[in-house]
């Protein structure tokens, strides 16, 4: 509403404009052309105020453009009526007496519009004024960031690290003899051909499937994982396109938040106050999600190596990704409704980040340790442990490729040393750091780097290694002693057993001793033993004191070595030599029988390491014996006579052994006897 100061002002003004100048509009008109007067003087008001052209649309509009043209005074008041009052029901003119009353109404409603001008005038000044200030501070900023693009945020300070670190970057060192010397190629990888062709089958096809690696390390898992995306991108019929990526992850290295702070594998959310999202968001509360490992993968590969060592509330949390095939996110900061929300945002959480990709897993461990709903949604395939062959192998390719001259008893050597490829590697890489250092001094001359044995000797030496396989298989027969097979892990090893036994001073008080640190299950495997020998020989147990030892102080967790107890301790009471290049594994039964153990194919893969000729094995197992085999002969047998036939050593071998520390109390008649079965 107007206010009353300002009315009397508007007021006055209209006076000053009226003809004579009055400053007060009390009308006492003198006639009716004084009337006229002022009827034109406020028609003229109105058209300086509104306008020519907007008062006749104005008049024609509300249907008074006739009564303004009108020559009649009381008609031209009409139309000053319609027009200042905006109402065009008005249809009387006023009588002439009644004419300065209604020229009175006019001046208030027109004082009235002039004062609402005037304050909108006003108005708009300032949010002319206010817009004018905001559109230089704009442009102030526009101009600064302008400034930054062409200067930056650096000052002189940070540009000397920066150039630092460019200083940095130029010092590069030439590639890590791993890298070199790994094999760019599945055809160059030696000892794993059965995993490659069947790791090939289940991920170079159409429908590729996840898969669990075992083996022991240092034999070609992450290689092989690695090459084989390379080869199945190069066949039609597989679903790897030529930017499907290889990405890999240790998974003792993966850490996660249970709240979900941080999930490097499958993603987080960085919410706006603790995680510190981006300037933009965080000033407009939003959360932003963060894709992880299995995002990445999308498309490729994923391999995490050491699987078994990821944490199992996190292996759980990955089979869902791998059946949803997607990655889901959540927060409390995320509102649907927000405008600020990005689009790339909203759809991350409304539909989640893709995550279709194949896992590969790695483990050195055994596969009844793994999630077993882990294994069920995956294949899984067994590397091999590298045979003395396989490291020799690889120990000359490398040397090829690093264009060196090796002596041929330095390959031998290294495969006493190691079954890892990539320790022989590594050693062959610090013999050649020696060898450099004789062929720059001059030493060597001029030409091809050589690696020589005392190169290699140095190495082992400095390094204080020690041969792999310390039991060898020995030459010709002894008495109560033989070879078993243990298996830890993916690695297969020979257990020397030996047993002693002596008459017993005082008749059916024999004792029986034994290392308790063999285990519980070989301490039984040695009573079920004893009692096999007294029902296979007739002679009581009890009237002989037996030592059985197993040398090193080997565990042994499972119940194989039996056949080996009874083998050691017939020999032993009966002074029957056995054959030194023989190991035998089995489960003893009272009755003599042979029962089937675990872990065949390693036990092999240890007697061939030890150079084992000949391997006994239960008839039940027969099944796991390796087809392609060489070097070794593996032969299944059904009871302990089966195995006593092979085992103990033939006349021309026992005539060609030397017992120099023969027991008095048994003549050579004797130990060449024989049991029948």
């Amino acid at each position: 509403m107007l206010s009353v100061g300002k009315g009397i002002a508007v007021k006055n003004l209209i006076g000053r404009l009226m003809p004579g100048g009055r400053r007060k509009l009390d009308f006492k008109p003198s006639g009716e052309e004084q009337l006229k007067r002022q009827v034109t003087a406020i028609f003229g008001m109105l058209a300086n105020l509104m306008g020519s052209d907007r008062l006749v649309m104005r008049a024609g509009k509300l249907d008074a453009l006739h009564l303004m043209r009108s020559e009649q005074l009381p008609e031209r008041v009409l139309a000053l009526q319609k027009i200042v009052l905006e109402d065009p029901t008005l249809d009387a003119a006023p009588r002439l007496e009644e004419i300065p009353a209604a020229l009175e109404e006019i001046e208030d409603a027109l004082a009235d519009l002039l004062a609402r001008r005037t304050v909108e005038e006003s108005i708009e000044k300032k949010v002319a004024e206010r817009m004018q200030e905001r559109h230089e501070e704009y442009l102030r900023e526009v101009r600064l960031e302008i400034l930054k693009e062409e200067k930056g945020p650096d000052n002189p300070s940070t540009l000397k690290k920066y150039a630092e670190l460019e200083k940095l970057e130029q010092r590069k060192l030439s590639a890590s003899i791993g890298e070199f010397l790994r094999p760019s190629h599945l055809s160059e990888v030696i000892g794993q051909e059965k995993a490659i062709k069947a790791m090939f089958a289940k991920i170079a096809s159409p429908y590729p499937q996840h898969v669990i690696l075992y083996g022991p390390p240092g034999v070609g898992k992450t290689t092989v994982a690695r090459l084989m995306l390379e080869a199945a991108k190069q066949l039609p019929h597989t679903p790897f396109g030529p930017e499907a990526r290889f990405v890999e992850v240790d998974g003792t290295t993966l850490r996660w938040d249970p709240r979900e702070v941080t999930n490097p594998l499958l993603g987080s959310v960085h919410d706006p106050i603790y995680q510190g999202a981006k300037r933009d968001l965080a000033e407009g509360a939003v959360p932003e999600p963060k894709p992880g490992l299995v995002t990445e993968a999308h498309g490729g590969i994923l391999f995490i190596d050491e699987i078994g060592e990821l944490d199992l509330m996190l292996q759980n949390k990955l089979l869902k990704v791998l059946e949803d095939k997607r990655v889901r996110f959540d927060s409390s900061y995320y509102d649907p409704t927000d405008p600020n929300v990005p689009k790339y945002i909203k759809k991350l959480f409304e539909e989640g980040a893709p995550a279709d990709f194949i896992l590969i897993g790695a483990t050195t461990r055994d596969p009844s340790e793994i999630n077993p709903a882990l294994r069920s949604r995956c294949a899984e395939v067994f590397f091999e442990p590298l045979t003395r062959k396989d490291i020799q192998g690889i120990v000359t390719a490398a040397a090829e490729r690093l264009d060196v001259q090796v002596e041929p008893s330095v390959v031998d050597v290294v495969s006493e040393y190691t079954i890892e490829g990539r320790k022989a590697i590594n050693l062959l890489a610090d013999c050649y750091g020696i060898a450099l250092q004789r062929y720059g001094s001059g030493e060597n001359g001029e030409g091809t780097v050589a690696i020589t044995r005392d190169d290699l000797e140095e190495v082992i030496q400095s390094s204080r290694l020690i041969p792999f396989v310390t039991a060898q298989v020995g030459k010709g027969a002894e008495i109560g002693k033989i070879l078993g097979l243990g298996v830890r892990g993916f690695l297969g090893s020979i257990l020397e057993i030996e047993a002693v036994a002596f008459p017993a001073k005082t008749k059916d008080k024999g004792t029986i001793r034994f290392n308790e640190t063999a285990g519980s299950m070989a301490k039984d495997s040695v009573f079920n033993a004893a009692s096999v020998v007294r029902q296979i020989t007739g002679k009581e147990i009890s009237n002989y004191d037996v030592h059985i030892n197993v040398i090193g102080g080997g565990n042994i967790d499972g119940p194989s070595a039996g056949l080996a107890m009874v083998l050691a301790l017939v020999s032993a009471v009966e002074r029957i030599p056995i054959r030194q290049d023989i190991a035998v594994t089995g489960e003893i039964s009272l009755q003599g029988k042979i029962r089937p153990v675990g872990g065949i194919q390693e036990k092999i893969y240890g007697a061939r390491q030890a150079r084992v000729q000949r391997v006994l094995v239960p008839k039940e197992n027969e099944r796991e014996i390796p087809k392609d085999i060489d070097g070794i002969e593996v032969i299944a047998v059904e009871a302990v006579w089966d195995a006593w036939e092979l085992a103990f050593a033939p006349e021309e071998l026992v005539a060609a052994t030397r017992y120099e520390d023969e027991p008095p109390y048994l003549s050579r008649k004797q130990n060449n006897h024989r049991i029948s079965g």
